[in-house]
């Protein structure tokens, strides 16, 4: 499963996945704990395939930014989102080297890395965006 059913609640402690469509909005199942809870479009719900970093030329898919910690780490866990400001900002600068430090502040990689430790603790590795099948006979 890719990042296009993981989703940041404002207000709600760590990731959700999406589980199912309600009239009035959605349920979605915690990914820390397993509890479901119901989600209504009074919250701000971001889906994590949508979120984007900036740089000093274009904005990298937070799913790019994953998959790159992904590569640092050989699979594993990175740094703890807890470390110091200076420890943060040179390892995300490694992970992604021309990220904008005027417009990427320190509680977004925290929030970055946090999410990484998450998602690979619980056994998600599928960073991409859901990719649209190709149709035959478009290459030439």
């Amino acid at each position: 499963m890719g990042l296009d059913k993981i989703l940041a609640i404002s207000g709600k402690p760590g990731l959700y996945e999406l589980a199912a469509q309600t009239r009035g909005g959605f349920i979605a199942k915690s990914i820390l704990d397993g509890k479901k809870i119901a989600v209504n479009m009074r919250h701000n719900v971001s889906i994590l395939s949508e979120i984007a970093i900036y740089t000093y030329t274009e904005e990298v898919p937070l799913g790019q930014v994953l998959e790159n910690i992904k590569q640092k780490e050989d699979g594993g866990e990175a740094i703890s989102h807890k470390s110091s400001k200076a420890q943060l900002e040179d390892y995300f600068a490694e992970v992604l080297p021309d990220y904008d430090v005027d417009r990427v502040y320190l509680s977004d990689i925290k929030k970055i890395i946090q999410w990484y430790n998450l998602l690979t603790k619980n056994g998600y590795t599928d960073f991409s965006k859901e990719e649209e099948p190709q149709t035959s006979g478009e290459e030439e």
